[in-house]
């Protein structure tokens, strides 16, 4: 008899509105809500996000089911249930939170008639990229809206927004925090941003150039911060070697200041900032057209850089690398002052 009084299963639609209807309760009962009835409630959302999970990634036992996870995903997107997740974020409990975390990220991904829905909904809803970029300024949040963020700027549209908005600034800050998991996490984003959508990040550094490289020479590669040294250094040489990134490194090793930082980054202790730092110094031998002031300096510069290089070795065996060695030492002793 007892499975006729059984409940009927929840839809993916219905742990979604349920979800809805939680959050907005919360929202508007306010300091009216009993703390006994708040706890329940508090309760019954943790248990909903966890459901949610896992239609989104399926269990120990169970793949997710392509059709649950479309039902969700339409329903999430309809009436704001994203923005209700997203905004509710920090009065949820920390398991909760990384349930929810894992359930926004997952969303930038689900196809709803092979169109990725999310995107269209955080164009029209910009400024909850405006709360994720601002997490980073809490630190029980930072790591959460993190992931969220990185996520989300798999949509080029989105991750343009980003690009252009003041808060690529604040992201050279904090990188530099003193909190090492979110310092990294920071960098992880920036790094995102930037090596992602190559026809935006190139039309972005195109258009902002003198104030980004300015603050990413002073605030990356010349930190005191050995992590935050080789991270940049690293991230540098990337976007520089990308193709379509050829007018950027054009123009950025024509520029005595960036040279100058790069020799002193050759001179490193730390072999992989060394090594990272030769794959961008060596654009700078490479360059076809160097400026007088280039030459001169890699002139008077060149018994110690021809010694230094003499001496450089990588951890391992790298034909390509010293192949490259021998090229910029033979442009680098062929060169005449101007």
């Amino acid at each position: 008899m007892k499975s006729l009084f059984k409940s009927k299963p929840k839809t993916p639609a219905d742990l979604v509105r349920q979800t809805r209807d939680l959050l907005i309760s919360f929202d508007l009962g306010g300091a009216e809500v009993k703390e006994s009835k708040r706890e329940e409630k508090m309760m019954e959302l943790s248990k909903l996000i966890r459901e949610l999970k896992q239609v989104l990634y399926g269990n120990s036992e169970s793949e997710p089911v392509a059709e649950a996870c479309a039902q969700l995903t339409s329903e999430f997107f309809r009436e704001n249930t994203l923005r209700l997740l997203i905004i509710f974020l920090p009065k949820l409990n920390l398991e909760t939170r990384k349930d929810a975390t894992q359930v926004v990220a997952n969303l930038q991904r689900q196809q709803v008639q092979s169109r990725l829905i999310a995107c269209d909904y955080l164009e029209k809803n910009i400024d909850l990229l405006d709360i994720m970029i601002k997490g980073y300024e809490n630190t029980d949040l930072a790591l959460h809206y993190g992931a969220m963020l990185r996520e989300c700027i798999r949509h080029q549209n989105v991750a343009r927004y980003v690009l252009q908005s003041e808060y690529m600034k604040n992201l050279f800050n904090y990188i530099q925090l003193p909190n090492f998991d979110i310092a990294s996490d920071a960098a992880a984003t920036f790094k995102e941003l930037l090596t992602r959508h190559k026809s935006t990040v190139a039309e972005f550094l195109a258009k902002n150039y003198d104030w980004f490289f300015a603050e990413y020479n002073s605030k990356l590669l010349e930190s005191s911060n050995y992590i935050t040294r080789r991270q940049a250094i690293k991230l540098l040489g990337d976007i520089l070697l990308d193709r379509s990134n050829s007018a950027v490194m054009t123009r950025y090793v024509c520029s005595r200041d960036n040279l100058r930082i790069l020799m002193n980054l050759l001179r490193e202790s730390s072999k992989s900032i060394q090594t990272e730092a030769f794959h961008v110094f060596k654009l700078f031998a490479a360059n076809k057209n160097k400026p007088p002031d280039i030459v001169n300096i890699l002139v008077t510069n060149r018994s110690k850089l021809l010694r230094l290089l003499a001496d450089f070795k990588t951890e391992k065996e790298d034909e390509q690398f010293e192949a490259d060695k021998a090229q910029v030492v033979k442009e680098i002793a062929a060169l005449d002052p101007k």
